[in-house]
């Protein structure tokens, strides 16, 4: 697929634009910073993209305010009394050195125990807490999974977890493959079904349109509380790129 990339400026704005072979043009802003990325076809002009962005400027604008405002947590440096985050809750972490295999337990309702052997660094911790974070997402999945599928009338042909820098989920149609987030282990739990439904619809609709909106919203009304929960839990240390 043919793809050009070039940056405009449209009021003071930097905007990145992807031109490919594609039909509509689909603008979005993305965390953490609010980077502005539209998406055109090959045959549109610069000043048709700069007509498309003019037109959402006050909603781009509040979408990078809202990401400014929005909490972000400093590097985490894993050790004991620090905050970490699972399914929305925020736990204190308690480091304990055995020489034993590493695992993570949660202990009641505000204390994350990290079991470690002794001289590990913060990397190593984290890598810990990482796959521990991974575990837990496969678990969750495959009951929204077999949930909404037959809801939505669809089906994945496989699925699988990674750590993605701007989205919180990703469907390829074609191959019906879905990709979600790493980082959806620490958002709550509603979150997590949102992004399902989310991507399981991409199987019906490709685009972000109103024949998108209109599924989403018959089949989970309350996705804008969702959204707006997720966009309120705090951002991870990382500078994120698109």
């Amino acid at each position: 697929m043919t793809t050009e990339v070039r940056d405009l400026t449209v009021s003071g704005i930097k905007v990145e634009v992807v031109r490919k072979d594609i039909k509509n043009l689909h603008l979005g802003v993305y965390p953490p910073h609010g980077r502005v990325r539209v998406a055109a076809p090959l045959v549109i002009s610069d000043d048709a993209v700069r007509l498309a962005v003019i037109d959402k400027l006050g909603w781009i604008r509040r979408q990078k305010a809202s990401f400014a405002a929005q909490p972000r947590q400093s590097q985490r440096e894993m050790v004991n009394g620090e905050s970490h985050y699972f399914l929305g809750q925020r736990y204190r972490l308690r480091v304990h050195e055995r020489d034993a295999p590493a695992r993570v337990a949660v202990r009641g309702i505000a204390s994350l125990d990290l079991f470690v052997r002794s001289g590990t660094t913060a990397d190593q911790r984290e890598a810990v807490l990482l796959r521990w974070h991974r575990e837990q997402l496969r678990a969750l999945i495959p009951p929204l999974l077999e949930k909404w599928q037959p809801m939505l009338g669809v089906q994945v042909a496989d699925w699988g977890i990674r750590k993605m820098k701007t989205k919180w989920g990703s469907c390829n149609p074609a191959s019906r493959r879905v990709w979600f987030n790493l980082e959806l282990a620490k958002k709550p739990v509603q979150c997590l079904e949102y992004i399902v439904v989310h991507e399981l619809v991409h199987l019906l609709e490709r685009h972000h349109n109103d024949r998108f909106a209109g599924l989403i919203e018959a089949h989970l009304p309350q996705w804008r509380q969702y959204r707006e929960m997720l966009k309120k839990a705090p951002l991870g240390h990382e500078e994120w790129q698109y």
